[in-house]
């Protein structure tokens, strides 16, 4: 199912399932667990889907309940008064797009982030200029410190996600290439961009030509995989498109694997990331 609303962190996710694991391994019953908080079977429910937020004396509660030890209590504490600390992104949110806000932190959980572009740049693989010019065309709706603003938080992204070492596979259509983004200044600047970004170890760019044939992605609009580290937690794909600003995000196992079966298809008929160096001469 398509989510479009900002959801619970990933490190909330984590602990949330952690406390179900520990519920099942201690043989309890949700309702026996509501008990122990001397509360509605729900609440604990909503508890472990992190569908609320995680209260400390709850979750002391229930670990106690649990038979935890104090040391795995304290250490679980820790982890969520880390988690209940306010997110990098924190003095961007007022810029974001809700379905940026539910994937900010996935995101710096990934391992590889899996993207198609099919007719502009690759987001994480813009130049400031360009990702300002990208905005100044499509969001009118946008005043321009807003504008500003969203473009320092993708600078900020990109940096953090180069310090992390996470992986990006970015497919994307020559078309970009031929699609005059903020003058022919930004362009030549965002092609130089391209080049360097093929010499990174962290980063594969495949193109599919203008003259190709018809590919699995031909038509579709840009596509998002996010590999997720955390075993708790499932991978997500996120499909960009329809109203401004507003993007679908799943984490169905059985979407996300056909999401990224489409991408393997495509980056199978795109041209090998040497080729498509070649291509950006």
């Amino acid at each position: 199912m398509a989510r479009e609303r900002s959801g619970p962190t990933l490190a909330h996710l984590v602990l949330a399932t952690r406390l179900k694991s520990l519920r099942e391994a201690a043989g309890l019953s949700r309702k026996q667990a509501a008990d122990a908080l001397g509360a509605h079977p729900v609440t604990v429910r909503r508890i472990e889907q992190a569908q609320t937020s995680l209260d400390e004396g709850q979750v002391r509660s229930l670990l106690g309940a649990y038979g935890a030890p104090d040391a795995e209590i304290e250490e679980f504490l820790g982890k969520l008064a880390t988690a209940n600390l306010p997110g990098w992104w924190h003095p961007w949110r007022s810029v974001m797009d809700p379905w940026q806000l539910d994937l900010m932190s996935v995101e710096s959980a990934t391992s590889i982030i899996r993207t198609w572009e099919p007719a502009l740049v690759p987001a994480l693989l813009r130049t400031r200029d360009y990702a300002r010019a990208v905005d100044d065309a499509l969001r009118p709706d946008l005043t321009a410190a807003a504008k500003e603003a969203r473009t320092e938080l993708l600078m900020v992204r990109q940096e953090r996600l180069r310090t992390q070492q996470i992986r990006i596979w970015a497919l994307m259509s020559a078309v970009a290439l031929h699609t005059r983004v903020g003058g022919e200044g930004v362009m030549a600047e965002q092609l130089t961009a391209l080049r360097a970004a093929t010499e990174r170890s962290d980063v594969t760019l495949q193109i599919h030509p203008l003259d190709g044939p018809p590919h699995a992605l031909t038509g579709k609009p840009a596509i998002t995989v996010y590999r997720v580290e955390a075993p708790e937690i499932p991978d997500r794909v996120v499909r960009e498109g329809g109203p401004v600003g507003a993007a679908d995000i799943w984490d169905a196992p059985t979407t996300v694997t056909d999401y990224r079966l489409l991408l393997d298809y495509s980056c199978a008929t795109a041209l090998h990331p040497d080729k498509s160096k070649e291509a950006l001469s």
